[in-house]
């Protein structure tokens, strides 16, 4: 029979902290929507579509704060009901709206910058770079409010990473600027949005491919689930590693599952710890739900036709991991196997919330 043990502990990185300071986001949006609608003004008043689209930038700039804002209060609120990992995936909801957001807007900068390279307007250079000094400022302090916050969050670190690039377009809308007013090249506005749309895009589509991920329960980027299942079959005493799934609730808070079945006579409470200790220290997963059984004398025969673990997984998923302890043990296996009808042990089941 395999022994019963269930550990529990508490992870900490759960996507949005509660320690994010809100002050520093809320005076980095105050900020940002003050300059952006003088932006818009002036950018009217001197025909500047740099301007414009830099204000359009600042836009998703606000939206993606005040959707951070939002969604750390929603994510702060206690699993109840249905919701079993509480409403943390709210930030996720709100990168991916406002990654779509930064993409559409990137797709009309592009059109109109393309329409005034052919028949450039007049601009106002002097207004552009006036404006560009001005919001090369702003952004130097808007980075700095929010590069003191916890950006663990995918939605603080995605604000942050906009208004990084929002400055580095101020600084290409002042050189624009500069060209306009000292050659009176228009065209050079038109350049400048171009380069602001594919900041744009590069931001919109990096938040959405990394929210999709999460959607999509896909393993968290730099953490092989393979090389896991490799690594946790090769603890001593466990013969197969299976359904091994590793995904993130929401950013920063990853989480596994597995099967293990260990041979025989195997101490399955140890070989548990030793399972999360492993994926806890090399990995940072802290959320863990692993059931540990004594393989089936099927597991342990050569050539087997029959199913590997029919009293554990009616479908089982993924590739199986095969573990030292298989060819050691298989004798052992032969001799200790159950009489026919005889149900191996109860699962262990630890789950780490």
């Amino acid at each position: 029979m395999a022994e019963h043990g269930h550990g529990h502990g508490h992870g900490h990185g759960h996507g949005v902290s509660a320690t994010a300071d809100r002050r520093l986001l809320t005076a980095a949006l105050l900020l940002i929507i003050g300059f952006m609608v003088a932006e818009v003004a002036v950018g009217l008043i001197a025909h500047s579509l740099a301007l414009v689209s830099d204000a359009g930038h600042m836009l998703t700039d606000a939206i993606a704060i005040m959707l951070a804002l939002i969604a750390m209060r929603i994510a702060a609120r206690p699993p109840q009901g249905g919701f079993t990992y509480g409403l943390k995936r709210a930030e996720i909801i709100s990168a991916q709206i406002n990654g779509i957001t930064l993409l559409l807007l990137s797709a009309c900068f592009v059109y109109e910058a393309a329409r005034r390279l052919i028949a450039p307007p007049t601009v106002a250079g002097v207004y552009v770079v006036v404006t560009g000094l001005a919001g090369i400022g702003v952004n130097i302090v808007a980075t700095w409010l929010l590069a003191r916050a916890n950006r663990a969050s995918l939605n603080v670190e995605g604000a942050f990473q906009h208004i990084l690039n929002d400055l580095y377009a101020f600084i290409a809308t002042t050189i624009a600027g500069l060209v306009v007013w000292l050659t009176g090249w228009s065209r050079a506005d038109a350049v400048a949005a171009l380069l602001i749309a594919a900041l744009m895009l590069k931001s919109g589509w990096g938040l959405v491919r990394t929210s999709a991920r999460v959607f999509m329960e896909a393993a968290p980027t730099g953490i092989n689930p393979a090389e896991i299942g490799r690594r946790t079959a090769a603890l001593d005493t466990v013969v197969e590693v299976h359904d091994l799934h590793v995904w993130e609730v929401t950013s920063g808070y990853p989480a596994l599952s597995a099967h293990i079945l260990v041979a025989p006579g195997a101490d399955c409470h140890a070989v548990r710890l030793a399972a999360e200790r492993l994926v806890r220290e090399a990995y940072g997963i802290e959320h863990t739900t692993l059931q540990v059984d004594h393989a089936s004398p099927g597991v342990l025969s050569i050539g087997r036709t029959e199913d590997p673990h029919p009293d554990h997984c009616a479908d089982p998923h993924g590739p199986a991991h095969h573990g030292k302890g298989m060819g050691r043990e298989r004798s052992e296996a032969q001799a200790a196997s159950p009489a026919i009808g005889e149900q191996p042990g109860e699962p262990d089941v630890s789950e780490i919330h």
